[in-house]
């Protein structure tokens, strides 16, 4: 098994095991997301309301235009932003798992949105030239193994004049060097990579309160242990805490940021 499908399984894992755990829930909601962030979009991201906002008004789409959401997850900020735009979605993840609960939460809403769910990455979506006016990722592009591919791959999919805008953590690389997935492409500033795959970069800026929210998340994750196996089961919580006790101890972001960005 090569680190895509790790990383595959970890998700399928926690997907999985979310519906099932309150406790999860309600550590999310108090300190990564906020208590005002809407119910039935949630997310397992650091996102709230006010940068959701922030995001959708970047995107400045139109009704019937397309939405990518990159690393879709669940797709909970790409239903809120499409839904409110009415625009149709296309959620792209690597999580069959999570693909199907994003299938269920787009069929349960009303209106429901045009939208369909995909299994691909960053780097090799699937979808046509062209296909979209806007597309977004929330906290996962830190993950791709080749960030270069990941950008121009799209800037192929968005048409001329396409709107990107993401949140994601930009890395320390010396803390990351042979550390599995982090350690592979380690970027610390996006801006040139956007020039060069296409983009002119609109906005950049560090995101507030992000360290404080995830480490204050991360810990409350570390000591709910007992009530986070039971929820969830051991597969799930030794995923999600791999993850949370390796950031944890190392450290590894230089800054979260939030990147608007326009295909050239």
């Amino acid at each position: 098994m090569d680190d895509t499908d790790r990383v595959a399984a970890g998700y399928d894992a926690v997907y999985g095991a979310m519906s099932d755990s309150p406790t999860f829930h309600k550590i999310w909601r108090t300190h990564a997301t906020g208590e005002d962030y809407p119910a039935g979009f949630e997310h397992i991201s650091f996102l709230t309301l006010a940068e959701m906002q922030t995001m959708a008004a970047a995107l400045n789409l139109r009704d019937g235009d397309t939405l990518v959401d990159l690393a879709c997850g669940m797709a909970g900020p790409g239903l809120w932003i499409a839904r409110g735009a009415g625009a149709g979605l296309v959620g792209v993840d690597i999580s069959s798992v999570a693909l199907a609960g994003a299938r269920e939460r787009a069929a349960s809403l009303q209106p429901a949105p045009v939208a369909r769910f995909t299994q691909g990455s960053f780097a090799q979506t699937g979808l046509d030239a062209g296909s979209a006016a806007a597309a977004i990722s929330v906290d996962a592009l830190q993950y791709a193994p080749d960030k270069r591919a990941a950008l121009h791959e799209i800037a192929r999919i968005l048409r001329p004049g396409g709107r990107l805008a993401f949140a994601c953590f930009e890395l320390e690389p010396e803390r990351v060097a042979g550390v599995p997935v982090l350690g592979m492409d380690p970027v610390a500033d996006y801006s040139p990579l956007l020039e060069q795959a296409g983009f002119d970069v609109v906005s950049c800026a560090e995101t507030a309160g992000w360290r404080v929210r995830l480490t204050q998340a991360y810990q409350a994750i570390v000591d709910a242990k007992a009530e986070l196996t039971s929820e969830m089961g051991e597969a799930a919580y030794t995923a999600l805490a791999g993850e949370v006790t390796l950031t944890l101890q190392l450290q590894p972001y230089r800054q979260r940021v939030f990147v608007s960005a326009q295909k050239r």
